[in-house]
């Protein structure tokens, strides 16, 4: 499992926030670290919530690729019309991150336009890359999550990355208000009190 070390760290952080790269957005981060065959100069990228597409964007900007526009699903279709023509002009590379699902483009040149663009997709993550995630969430709270903590969490846990972060934040909670490391009593009370309990689940 590799990372990405994103070129900048969020005000007050000692260390870059890094991008874990496996099963789901492996192909994604190859895409995007060579923007040269792009269809047009542009790429879509899509994927689930809290899957690292603003952080990829923010990797993509800071390695001087070209452009990253975050929410492009949200913004004005003229204006964003007018972004495309102008890295169109300029050679620039265009990365659009969309947070919705089936992006229903109104304006028609702009819906042609991006019909052509290379179109990326974050997928779930495989066991590997679950684990890698659950870790690197736990690194940045300086949290030890102890010794089995994936191979315990990962077969009971849905498989999505909201589930992830929210289970290791519950760890990191209950670890805090009980003062205690976080063992196998905690990672079992986490992962009730994110996805409800186990026998409700098994149903």
């Amino acid at each position: 499992m590799s990372q990405l070390a994103l070129p900048l760290s969020h005000r007050g952080e000692a260390d870059p926030a890094r991008i874990v790269i496996g099963s789901g957005n492996e192909a994604v981060a190859e895409a995007l670290a060579d923007p040269s065959g792009w269809p047009f100069h542009t790429a879509i990228l899509s994927g689930p919530p809290r899957s690292g597409k603003s952080l990829l964007g923010r990797w993509f900007m800071g390695q001087e690729l070209g452009i990253a526009v975050d929410g492009a699903d949200a913004l004005d279709e003229t204006a964003l019309f007018h972004r495309w023509n102008r890295t169109q002009e300029s050679g620039e590379a265009l990365l659009l991150l969309v947070d919705g699902e089936g992006w229903d483009i109104a304006l028609p040149d702009l819906r042609s336009r991006l019909g052509a663009a290379l179109h990326l997709e974050i997928g779930p993550p495989d066991d590997d890359m679950a684990a890698a995630l659950l870790l690197s969430h736990a690194e940045q709270r300086g949290l030890a999550l102890g010794e089995g903590a994936p191979t315990y969490l990962i077969p009971r846990m849905e498989r999505s990355y909201t589930a992830i972060e929210k289970i290791v934040a519950a760890i990191d909670r209950l670890s805090l208000e009980r003062k205690a490391p976080a063992t196998l009593s905690i990672w079992r009370d986490a992962l009730e009190a994110v996805q409800g309990p186990e026998q409700a689940r098994l149903l």
